[in-house]
């Protein structure tokens, strides 16, 4: 039920399918690089690293190492007073990045909703309207010929955030559903009567 660890999971799985061999059961010895390349991976949502939130620095790969990069090689302060003074202000800076990919995940949510928001056809249904409920499960068990709409179904109740109560006329039960799963049904209408002009009684044109 936790969409960010599905997110997760996700990524990781398609990550694995690229390195695993093809009768796929070496994935546990894969797993430790799948996880790395993950965690140093930048993460639009978060506008940053997930190492970097976690130990607040940047992660430093095994060729910056195996290359003797500077921050390897730089002499360590061996001041306890002053080493403790910058593991606090170390400590004060990792809080201030997990509170700024708090609220880049937040900005990052609230604009994929207006996305999808907008996309969305609004439709205001009252109590007594006739619908048709759309079948979203004929995507997996698929019926031939068969009509994805069922009903129509009566709206019983609004409820706010999209949420409609509709009674089955039939049954005489009730449930909810979402709103956009819904369309308004016109019913059927019988074609109009045609009119048939028998040719005795149509009318003569007049000879010059």
């Amino acid at each position: 039920m936790n969409g960010q660890a599905e997110v997760s999971n996700r990524e990781i799985k398609r990550i694995l399918e690229k390195v695993v061999n093809p009768q796929r059961k070496d994935w546990s010895s894969q797993l430790g690089d799948a996880l790395w390349a993950y965690r140093t991976a930048y993460k639009t949502p978060l506008g940053m690293i997930p190492f970097w939130i976690v130990y607040g620095k940047a992660c430093h790969l095994p060729v910056e190492i195996e290359h003797k990069a500077y921050w390897t090689v730089k002499q360590c302060n061996m001041d306890i007073t002053k080493a403790g003074i910058a593991r606090k202000l170390q400590l004060e800076v990792l809080e201030c990045l997990r509170m700024e990919a708090y609220e880049n995940a937040q900005i990052y949510k609230e604009k994929t909703k207006a996305f999808h928001d907008h996309h969305i056809r609004k439709m205001d249904f009252q109590e007594g309207d006739e619908v048709l409920l759309y079948n979203s499960r004929l995507r997996f068990m698929l019926g031939k010929l068969r009509s994805k709409w069922e009903g129509p179904f009566k709206v019983k109740e609004v409820k706010p955030y999209g949420v409609v109560e509709l009674i089955d006329p039939q049954s005489e039960t009730t449930f909810k559903v979402n709103g956009h799963r819904l369309k308004r049904y016109h019913g059927y209408k019988s074609p109009r009567e045609v009119e048939v002009l028998l040719l005795e009684d149509a009318p003569k044109r007049e000879e010059a």
